[in-house]
C-alpha cells in the first residue's frame, strides 16, 4: 500500500513524557530533518533497528525544542509493519504541539482515529478482531475484561476460528472434488459419516463460542443490578454506599427519585452496573408513575435484583416480585437494622431467595451484601487462555454461522446433494471469516486445498 507517513500524540495530556508515533515508509527520513543526536552525528536512518537514539528536536531556526529520545523500528517489524519512529519527550502540551508541527512541515499528516492499528491490520500483523481487541485492552477497567481482551489480541479466538475454518474448508473442497467427477456417481470423496461427524463436532464449538457471550458481554459492560422496592425504603442510600459516592440524593420525602439513576462500580474486579429505580407505590402523580413503569422496565434488564425492603411484605407483594423476577437472581435486601428488631419476623413463604439484613444508613453488613452480589453473577474464573465472545458483531456471525452449519447437517440427514452441501459450508466460512476479515472463499483457495492435499495421480 502506498500510504503517506502518518504521525499522531499516543500519550494523554497531563502526564510527565509524552510519545508521537511516526509510521510510513518515510518516517526515519522525516524523523532525521528535525532530530540532532547528541554525542555522535550517525542520522537515524543509519542506526541499527530496536535502538535508541538521545537528542534534540530542532526547528527551522535549529533552534532546540526539546531533549528526547528516538526509537527507530524498520519495517515489516514493527506494530503496523512499516518503518516506525517514537520520539519521547517531555509532556508540555506546548512541546508536543510543536513536534507534531514540525513533522507535518516535513512531509507527515496527523493520523485519524485507528489509523496505526488499520495500517497493522492492513499490513498483516494482526487480524480485525485482534485489532478490535486493541480498543477494548485500552478500555479494560478490571482483571476480566484486561484478560479477555488480552486473549483476543495474542490470537487465541483468531486461532480458533483458523482451526475451524481449516476444517470446513477440507471438507468443501472433498465435496468440490465429487462435483468434478459428477459423471461417476459411484466416487465419494467425502465419507458421509465422517463429514456428519466434524459437522456436528464444529456445531458444539460455535455453539459454545456463542454461548460465552453472555459473560462477556456483562463483564464487558457491566452487570446490571437493578434495586427496587418501595418509596423511602433507602435505595438511594444504598447505591451510594454500593458506589461509594453521593451519587443519588437521598430525603425522606416520598418519591425523590422519579428516574432511574445509573452507574458503574468494580466488586472483586468485576464491574457492575447499578440502577437506583423510582420507588414503586400507587400515586396520582404522572411523573412519577412514568418512573415506576421504567422502575419496571429496569427489572426486566436486570440480571441480578435487590429487592429493598423495610417491613413485612404482603403476599400479592410477594407474588408479584418473585413473578417479575423468575429468570433473575433475587436478592432480599432487609434494611433499617438500625431501627427494628423486627427482620427477623419477616417471613417469605415458598423462597430460596438469598436474604440479609444491612443498615443502608450506617453502611453496615454491605461487604456482605457485596459478596453475594459477586456470588449471585456467578461469573466463571477465567484464565488469560479462555476464549469468551465479547463483541455483538463477533456474536451474530457466530450465529450466522452455526444457522448454516445446522442446515448442512440437517440436509445430511435427508441425504441431499454434495453440491448444497458445499454451499452451505462455504456460507459457513464466509461468516467466519467476517469476524477475522478475511477475504472470502475463492474458487482458486478450494483448487489449492485440493491439490495439496489431495492430489489425484500426481
Amino acid at each position: 500500500m502506498n500510504n503517506p507517513t502518518i504521525c499522531a500524540i499516543a500519550t494523554a495530556p497531563g502526564g510527565a513524557i509524552g510519545i508521537i508515533r511516526i509510521s510510513g515508509s518515510e518516517a526515519i527520513t522525516i524523523a532525521d530533518r528535525i532530530f540532532r543526536p547528541v554525542g555522535s552525528n550517525v542520522p537515524l536512518a543509519d542506526r541499527k533497528p530496536y535502538t535508541l537514539a538521545f537528542g534534540n528536536i530542532v526547528n527551522a531556526e535549529n533552534e532546540v525544542v526539546d531533549e528526547v529520545l528516538v526509537s527507530i523500528f524498520h519495517a515489516p517489524h514493527s506494530y503496523t509493519g512499516e518503518n516506525s519512529v517514537e520520539i519521547s519527550c517531555h509532556g508540555s502540551a506546548y512541546i508536543l504541539q510543536q513536534v507534531m508541527f514540525l513533522l507535518t512541515q516535513n512531509g507527515c499528516i496527523p493520523a485519524g482515529p485507528g489509523e496505526f492499528t488499520q495500517r497493522a491490520f492492513f499490513n498483516g500483523k494482526m487480524d480485525l478482531s485482534q485489532a478490535e481487541a486493541v480498543a477494548d485492552l485500552i478500555s479494560a477497567t478490571n482483571k476480566a475484561t484486561h484478560d479477555m481482551a488480552l486473549s483476543q489480541l495474542k490470537g487465541h479466538f483468531s486461532n480458533e476460528l483458523s482451526d475451524l475454518r481449516a476444517h470446513l474448508l477440507k471438507l468443501t473442497s472433498l465435496l468440490e472434488l465429487e462435483l468434478d467427477f459428477s459423471d461417476h456417481e459411484e466416487l465419494e470423496f467425502a465419507d458421509r459419516s465422517e463429514l456428519y461427524t466434524i459437522a456436528c463436532d464444529i456445531h458444539q464449538r460455535l455453539a459454545s463460542l456463542a454461548r460465552s457471550f453472555e459473560v462477556g458481554n456483562a463483564l464487558k459492560n457491566g452487570i446490571p443490578v437493578a434495586i427496587v422496592g418501595k418509596t423511602n425504603v433507602g435505595k438511594s442510600t444504598l447505591l451510594n454506599h454500593l458506589l461509594h459516592e453521593e451519587k443519588a440524593i437521598v430525603s425522606d420525602v416520598h418519591g425523590t427519585t422519579r428516574d432511574f439513576i445509573e452507574d458503574t462500580t468494580i466488586i472483586n474486579g468485576i464491574q457492575f452496573r447499578f440502577v437506583d429505580t423510582a420507588g414503586i407505590r400507587t400515586t396520582d402523580d404522572v411523573v412519577e408513575n412514568i418512573g415506576i413503569e421504567r422502575t419496571y422496565q429496569k427489572l426486566q434488564e436486570a440480571k441480578i435484583v435487590l429487592w429493598l425492603i423495610d417491613q413485612q411484605p404482603t403476599e400479592a407483594e410477594i407474588e408479584d416480585i418473585k413473578e417479575r423476577v423468575a429468570d433473575k437472581k433475587l436478592i432480599i435486601v432487609r434494611n433499617k437494622i438500625d431501627k427494628s428488631t423486627a427482620h427477623s419476623t419477616f417471613n417469605i413463604q415458598h423462597s430460596t431467595f438469598t436474604t440479609v439484613d444491612i443498615s443502608a444508613k450506617y453502611g453496615t453488613n454491605i461487604p456482605v451484601l457485596e459478596q453475594l452480589i459477586v456470588e449471585a453473577a456467578d461469573i466463571p474464573q477465567l484464565s488469560e487462555s479462555d476464549i469468551v465472545i465479547t463483541s455483538a458483531r463477533h456474536y451474530s456471525a457466530l450465529l450466522l454461522a452455526d444457522e448454516s452449519l445446522q442446515r448442512v447437517i440437517d440436509s445430511m440427514n435427508l441425504g441431499l446433494s454434495g453440491d448444497l452441501l458445499a454451499e452451505d459450508l462455504r456460507i459457513v466460512i464466509d461468516h467466519l471469516a467476517e469476524i477475522t476479515g478475511e477475504e472470502r472463499i475463492t474458487p482458486q483457495e478450494t483448487l489449492q486445498n485440493i491439490f495439496t492435499h489431495f492430489c489425484i495421480g500426481k
